[in-house]
């Protein structure tokens, strides 16, 4: 899709996919037939850059047909290098700028409280935009309201190493009143272990350590492919390291 597109960002999907994966495989109540469900589980991936991750999981669950990824970045398709709610079945919420995602789930969870709908939220956030004033304003006001429907999953890939060091997430959330612990999100059963856990007094923190650009031995970890596209004559090797 990157390569046919000449988009970027596929080092930021291949972090997240194991942990997309175990949500709509194994966690979130949503029906691709009926996707906008008042009681649906909501999902929403704050750190839009990586939406090729997303819309390959939406396509293999029915949200809309597989053949529509073949347009992804074109200008007559709907599939955006940011995901827009207004355009994609199944997403939640448009986003792209960091920092926007994670208190748009603050209020929808504080919402579907008010209406008194046994929904859960999901929020995946990156650790690069955990330097946005926004999350740990967000945090706070979630802990404050003891947002026992919202979990928060922190896309640990250690991307924003090299310009600020976040630490120790899970101490940090901790700090903000939240249930925190670390896992290896690339471990499925870690993952579903995680985000199945009950949490009833307090907002859910999941730090999911995580490489990034996973099972591209070209891609781990290495700064240059952050929005890098790959050439067509690269990519028989590149998709023989993932497979």
């Amino acid at each position: 899709m990157a390569t046919n597109a000449g988009e970027g960002h596929v080092p930021s999907a291949l972090s997240i996919l194991d942990i997309l994966w175990v949500l709509y495989d194994r966690i979130l109540k949503i029906n691709p037939s009926y996707p906008k469900s008042p009681t649906r589980d909501r999902f929403i991936l704050s750190k839009g850059h990586a939406a090729l991750g997303l819309y390959v999981i939406l396509a293999k669950k029915g949200f809309f047909p597989s053949s529509e990824l073949e347009d992804f970045g074109k200008y007559d398709g709907f599939l955006g290098g940011h995901p827009d709610r207004n355009k994609v079945s199944g997403v939640e919420a448009s986003t792209g700028s960091l920092g926007h995602g994670f208190p748009m789930s603050v209020g929808i969870a504080l919402g579907l409280r008010i209406k008194k709908i046994d929904s859960k939220v999901f929020v995946l956030i990156g650790d690069g935009e955990a330097n946005e004033g926004s999350v740990w304003e967000s945090a706070l006001l979630a802990s404050h309201h003891n947002l026992s429907n919202l979990c928060c999953i922190i896309d640990y890939n250690h991307s924003t190493d090299r310009a600020l060091k976040v630490g120790d997430m899970v101490s940090k959330f901790k700090s903000f009143g939240w249930e925190s612990f670390s896992i290896n999100g690339h471990n499925h059963e870690e993952i579903y272990s995680a985000l199945s856990c009950s949490h009833d007094s307090a907002p859910l923190a999941v730090v999911a350590e995580t490489v990034k650009g996973f099972g591209c031995k070209i891609m781990e970890n290495n700064p240059e492919w952050h929005h890098k596209s790959p050439r067509k004559e690269d990519l028989p090797a590149i998709l023989e390291q993932l497979s």
